[in-house]
């Protein structure tokens, strides 16, 4: 009778260790997934105070009859490609990533061209509307620029637990994949060329 009492026992604490340790790997997984999911939008929260802000720029610079109609054009269409991308926060993989950073990258260089060309007008730069705008615009690059490391961060604690043995193989079990990072733009490594 003895014996039967500590072979359930054994039995009772082995099922008990095995259980914690899914129940422990998979509310960890859920739990860095969800961090995950949340920084992403943050990230899209950034991203869309920026889209936001365009329309008022390209206002504010429209109010200048010389300045150049194709740069304004091609803000507009390029802001119109970045807030036609959405990724699904399910489906965060390095190939989605990479698409919606093309279509904000597009967009950032579209920015910078208006800015460039706004050199030229020296009453548009003077202009108060447009200087706060500008402001502001720096402001959500920077805060974009906050967010997207904080999204890399949770990505990278995420990926590194879900690789991690064994977690790898309950990640395996339940479905639980490795999410992609914002990565450099390419030739982001070399300093801009200045001409005076």
């Amino acid at each position: 009778m003895k014996k039967s009492w500590i072979v359930i026992g054994v039995i009772v604490v082995l099922v008990f260790i095995i259980y914690r340790l899914f129940a422990g790997s998979y509310n960890n997984m859920v739990s860095k997934e969800e961090d995950v999911k949340s920084q992403w939008a943050q990230v899209e929260n950034s991203y869309q105070r920026r889209s936001d802000l365009i329309p008022n720029l390209v206002s504010t610079v429209k109010g200048y009859a010389e300045f150049e109609k194709s740069t304004l054009t091609e803000v507009t269409q390029a802001r119109a490609s970045a807030t036609s991308m959405k990724i699904d926060a399910n489906n965060l993989s390095p190939e989605n990533i990479a698409k919606f950073q093309q279509a904000q990258d597009g967009l950032s260089g579209a920015l910078s061209r208006l800015l460039v060309s706004v050199e030229k007008y020296p009453d548009l730069k003077a202009n108060q509307n447009f200087l706060e705008l500008q402001s502001q615009l720096e402001g959500t690059e920077n805060r974009i620029a906050v967010e997207r490391g904080r999204f890399n961060d949770m990505v990278q604690a995420y990926n590194k637990y879900v690789r991690s043995f064994p977690n790898n193989i309950f990640a395996g079990l339940f479905g639980f994949a490795q999410k992609g990072y914002f990565q450099a733009v390419a030739g982001a490594e070399k300093a801009p060329e200045v001409k005076f």
